[in-house]
Protein backbone atom coordinates (compact mmCIF):
# COMPACT_ATOMS: atom_id res chain seq x y z
CA UNK A 1 0.00 0.00 0.00
CA UNK A 2 1.89 3.11 -1.06
CA UNK A 3 1.97 6.34 1.68
CA UNK A 4 -1.12 8.44 0.04
CA UNK A 5 -3.60 5.20 0.39
CA UNK A 6 -2.78 4.41 4.03
CA UNK A 7 -3.26 8.32 4.53
CA UNK A 8 -6.47 8.15 3.03
CA UNK A 9 -7.26 5.13 4.43
CA UNK A 10 -6.71 6.57 8.32
CA UNK A 11 -8.69 9.83 7.34
CA UNK A 12 -11.78 7.89 6.63
CA UNK A 13 -11.48 6.13 9.54
CA UNK A 14 -11.12 9.34 11.09
CA UNK A 15 -14.48 10.79 9.54
CA UNK A 16 -16.14 8.13 10.88
CA UNK A 17 -15.22 8.32 14.58
CA UNK A 18 -16.30 10.90 17.23
CA UNK A 19 -14.37 14.10 17.78
CA UNK A 20 -12.89 12.59 20.96
CA UNK A 21 -11.81 9.66 19.26
CA UNK A 22 -10.66 11.79 16.30
CA UNK A 23 -8.62 14.01 19.35
CA UNK A 24 -7.19 10.95 20.64
CA UNK A 25 -5.77 9.73 17.06
CA UNK A 26 -4.34 13.27 16.26
CA UNK A 27 -2.57 13.13 19.59
CA UNK A 28 -1.14 9.47 19.04
CA UNK A 29 0.19 10.86 15.53
CA UNK A 30 1.89 13.97 16.97
CA UNK A 31 3.48 11.99 19.73
CA UNK A 32 5.19 9.41 17.22
CA UNK A 33 6.38 12.20 15.00
CA UNK A 34 8.15 13.69 18.20
CA UNK A 35 9.82 10.68 18.92
CA UNK A 36 10.42 9.93 15.25
CA UNK A 37 11.96 13.52 15.01
CA UNK A 38 13.73 12.89 18.26
CA UNK A 39 15.30 9.79 16.74
CA UNK A 40 16.46 11.34 13.17
CA UNK A 41 18.21 14.19 15.47
CA UNK A 42 20.03 12.10 18.10
CA UNK A 43 21.08 9.70 15.52
CA UNK A 44 22.26 12.47 13.45
CA UNK A 45 24.15 14.18 16.43
CA UNK A 46 26.04 10.26 16.61
CA UNK A 47 26.92 10.40 13.21
CA UNK A 48 28.28 13.77 13.23
CA UNK A 49 30.27 12.78 16.85
CA UNK A 50 31.36 9.53 14.99
CA UNK A 51 32.60 11.64 11.52
CA UNK A 52 34.04 14.21 13.72
CA UNK A 53 37.97 14.61 14.45
CA UNK A 54 37.22 16.59 17.29
CA UNK A 55 38.16 13.79 19.58
CA UNK A 56 40.99 12.88 17.67
CA UNK A 57 43.89 13.75 20.12
CA UNK A 58 42.55 10.96 22.12
CA UNK A 59 44.15 7.84 20.28
CA UNK A 60 47.64 9.48 21.14
CA UNK A 61 47.13 9.72 24.64
CA UNK A 62 49.39 7.62 26.50
CA UNK A 63 48.24 4.31 28.02
CA UNK A 64 46.38 5.58 31.19
CA UNK A 65 46.58 2.36 32.75
CA UNK A 66 49.96 2.33 32.81
CA UNK A 67 50.61 3.76 36.75
CA UNK A 68 54.03 4.60 36.78
CA UNK A 69 53.19 8.32 35.85
CA UNK A 70 51.11 8.42 38.99
CA UNK A 71 53.89 7.19 41.30
CA UNK A 72 56.61 9.44 39.77
CA UNK A 73 53.71 12.28 40.22
CA UNK A 74 53.77 11.26 43.88
CA UNK A 75 57.79 11.13 43.90
CA UNK A 76 57.77 14.83 43.22
CA UNK A 77 54.86 16.17 44.72
CA UNK A 78 56.66 14.46 48.04
CA UNK A 79 59.51 15.53 47.56
CA UNK A 80 58.75 19.45 47.51
CA UNK A 81 56.51 19.64 50.27
CA UNK A 82 58.10 21.19 52.88
CA UNK A 83 59.62 19.60 56.03
CA UNK A 84 56.75 19.58 59.36
CA UNK A 85 57.56 22.03 61.87
CA UNK A 86 57.62 20.68 65.50
CA UNK A 87 55.24 20.80 67.86
CA UNK A 88 55.01 22.93 70.47
CA UNK A 89 54.05 21.41 73.79
CA UNK A 90 52.13 23.43 76.36
CA UNK A 91 53.80 25.08 79.38
CA UNK A 92 51.68 23.57 82.58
Amino acid sequence: MTRQAIIERTIKAINLLPPEKAQAISDFADFISKRYEEHLLIHGIQKLAADSEAFDFLKDEEDLDDKEWLKELVKITVNELPEPKPKKIANR
